[in-house]
């Protein structure tokens, strides 16, 4: 299954609701979201820096990962961005590619 990293920012709501249920609560909450989108967590952790906490998923497709993120972002507490996370099995077959192109100016 793909898998997807979630960069996400809590907003003034978002950090009082983790203020007032507590980090582990907010992770059950994602754990069931991305359940019930037939996905799996495989991590989640808080943050130091521009981002509040990084969550990578596995997901069946690009439109489940797309749910969660325009889901979260939409219910106010948070902002997301989605990374698609790829394995070195197809990185290689994308190096393996044959791609016709030419740099600007060239």
């Amino acid at each position: 299954m793909p898998k997807y990293l979630f960069k996400v920012k809590l907003t003034v709501d978002g950090l009082q609701g983790l203020l007032k249920e507590g980090a582990a609560a907010r992770r059950e909450v994602v754990e069931r979201l991305v359940q019930s989108l037939d996905g799996r967590l495989e991590s989640m952790y808080w943050a130091f820096g521009e981002d509040d906490v990084y969550v990578t998923v596995e997901f069946p497709d690009n439109t489940s990962a797309a749910a969660m993120g325009l889901v979260t972002s939409a219910a106010g507490g948070v902002r997301t961005s989605t990374v698609v996370l790829l394995t070195p099995d197809e990185i290689d077959e994308a190096v393996r590619k044959r791609v016709e192109y030419r740099t600007p100016g060239a």
